[in-house]
Parts: structure tokens; C-alpha cells; sequence
């Protein structure tokens, strides 16, 4: 027979919290997450040897982010499975992606709607436009194309870097990425692409969590994170674009880069938009259901820089700024 003490504390029906008071996302690292008989708890060494252990409310976590030092047993896994929680592995402060393990009996709901938008041109171009009034805060000319839209994209890009240049006293700047002459890269674009890096492991861990997949994009294309970068954009002008800017004197700047996206846990804060975001763009059909530019490196390297999406021509070139490519026939 069960201990009286243990079947006491063991939670019931009526203490489970109800689905709207969840607390979503939880990051948890340096601990070994354990099934006890009461529930799953973290526990934590103290400096004393002492084994302390911190309850994890499983029933309200709509995802669970294990950071480095982290460990997990098989039957705390199985709880969080059968409560549709998602755990996802990552880097220090939640900021880099490893792999995750969605639940089995998660909804499909936003991965049908993301499949449906993408199989479809029209659809595709309308979360398209949308994304670009997320992002700028203004509607497209009427009727622009998605070619018109990377040149108005890149226009703004550029003109957000003169600005943070000027600001913080840079010489003219241009974005840069070659993995094969890393080191020589300057301060600006190694912070930025280190923060870049980051930022697309935390909206690779909500769109694991939404069940999204990350490789149907709606302006990239070609690569198993399009839509990752898609939905990054969205942020960078407000996050990791003018941190890579201040860090532009200092001597190590994308470990500094990352210290502070850690430290701040900026990106980490994102996380409630990014979900309504990506929700939003893949319920335009039904609103009410809703809740840069980089070099590609020499052929034949390891890496492959993602193309971009096009109605009229199909894939494009990506890292390359559209700005430069203005059709004579368009007006300026």
C-alpha cells in the first residue's frame, strides 16, 4: 500500500491549473530533471552537497527549455509528453537551438495553416506583404511584387546602416559573412552575426513549439531554416542590429554579443510576440483565430546561403541586397 503521506501530496484533478493560466515557456539549466512520486522536480546541488529540489508545474508548461548542464530521466520525459509539453535543448540563456521533442498529441493546427499559406502563391505573397508591415510598420506600394519588396527591403536595410554607423561613430559599413575569412571580418559583423545566431535559436524553439516547420519559408527558400529567417526579420532592426553596432570597439565582440542577449535575456522576452506573430500571419485568412545582406561564400564550401522566394522566376539569389537591382521601369 502507498504511503498515506506520499498519497496525500500527490496532486488531484482539482489542483491542476487551468490551460489559460499557463506559464509557457520555462528555461532550466545546471540541474538533473527528475519523476518523483508527487510530480517532476529539478534538482539542484548546494554547496553543501545537500540535494534541493524545485517542483516543475508540468500541467501549465506550454514548453521547457533545457540549457547546458541539464539532464532529464526517462519517466520526467514520458510526464512531459503526456502533459503535450514541448522540450527543446539549448544554449545558455535559452539563445541557441539544439533539437527539441514535440509532443505526440500536440494539435497540428499551425503547421496545416503554414502548409496550406505555403502551397498556395497567393496566400504565400499575402504573409509575405504582411511580414513587411510587421516589420516596417507601413503597407507596400499597392500591388508590389515579392521582387519589388526585396528591393524596398534592402533599401531600408541600408539606410538603418548608415544610420547606426553614423550613430556610433563606424566608418561606412557594409554586412558582411564569409566563413572562410572569419577572423578577418570586422567587429560589426561578427557581433552580428553572432547575435544573428541566437536570435534564430529562439524562434526556432517557438516554432517547434507551435509545430511549425522551419523549412517552409515564405520569403526564404532552399534550406531547412527559411522560415526561421523569416520570421528572425521581423526583430533584428530592433535587437541584434544595433547591439552589433555598439560593440563595434570591442575586443571580443560575439562573445560579448552573446553574454549580453544572455545576460538581458532580451531575446528570451521576445518570445510571447513571436508566438502571436507567427500565429497571425498564418490566420489571414480567418484573423479571428489568430491570438540582410550577406556574401555568399566561394562554391564548393560546406555552406549554403538560403535563396529567396520569387512567383514570377521561382528560387533567387540570397544574400544579396535588392536594393541594387531597382527595375528601370519601377518607380523610385
Amino acid at each position: 500500500m502507498d504511503n498515506p503521506r506520499k498519497a496525500l501530496a500527490r496532486p488531484t484533478l482539482a489542483m491542476l491549473p487551468r490551460v489559460s493560466d499557463g506559464l509557457s515557456f520555462l528555461y532550466v539549466d545546471v540541474c538533473r530533471i527528475v519523476q518523483t512520486d508527487t510530480g517532476v522536480c529539478a534538482e539542484v546541488e548546494t554547496e553543501t552537497g545537500r540535494i534541493h529540489r524545485v517542483p516543475i508545474p508540468t500541467a501549465s508548461l506550454a514548453c521547457v527549455l533545457l540549457g547546458p548542464g541539464t539532464s532529464i530521466t526517462s519517466p520526467a520525459m514520458a510526464t512531459f509528453m503526456r502533459h503535450n509539453t514541448t522540450v527543446v535543448t539549448c544554449g545558455a540563456g535559452g539563445i541557441l537551438n539544439y533539437g527539441s521533442f514535440p509532443a505526440p498529441n500536440r494539435t497540428t493546427k499551425w503547421t496545416d495553416r503554414q502548409a496550406r499559406a505555403y502551397s498556395d502563391d497567393r496566400r504565400r505573397r499575402d504573409v509575405a506583404v504582411r511580414m513587411y508591415e510587421m516589420r516596417f510598420g507601413e503597407e507596400p506600394p499597392p500591388g508590389a511584387s515579392i521582387e519589388r519588396l526585396r528591393q524596398l527591403e534592402g533599401a531600408r536595410m541600408k539606410a538603418l546602416y548608415r544610420s547606426l554607423a553614423a550613430k556610433n561613430r563606424v566608418k561606412p559599413f557594409k554586412r558582411n559573412y564569409n566563413p572562410h575569412d572569419w577572423d578577418d571580418q570586422d567587429p560589426v559583423n561578427k557581433a552580428l552575426s553572432a547575435s544573428n545566431a541566437a536570435l534564430y535559436g529562439v524562434v526556432h524553439s517557438v516554432l517547434a513549439h507551435l509545430g511549425c516547420h522551419p523549412a517552409l519559408g515564405f520569403i526564404h527558400s532552399g534550406k531547412q531554416d527559411a522560415f526561421v529567417y523569416d520570421i528572425a526579420d521581423l526583430y533584428k532592426a530592433r535587437t541584434t542590429i544595433p547591439l552589433a553596432f555598439s560593440l563595434s570597439r570591442t575586443a571580443n565582440p560575439e562573445q560579448e554579443a552573446r553574454l549580453r542577449l544572455r545576460r538581458d535575456l532580451k531575446l528570451y522576452r521576445l518570445i510571447p510576440q513571436i508566438v502571436r506573430d507567427v500565429q497571425t500571419l498564418l490566420s489571414l485568412d480567418d484573423p479571428e483565430e489568430a491570438v540582410s545582406e550577406e556574401e555568399p561564400p566561394s562554391s564548393g564550401g560546406p555552406w549554403q546561403v538560403v535563396d529567396l522566394w520569387d512567383p514570377v522566376v521561382g528560387a533567387v539569389s540570397g544574400g544579396v541586397n535588392y536594393a541594387n537591382h531597382i527595375a528601370d521601369s519601377e518607380e523610385p
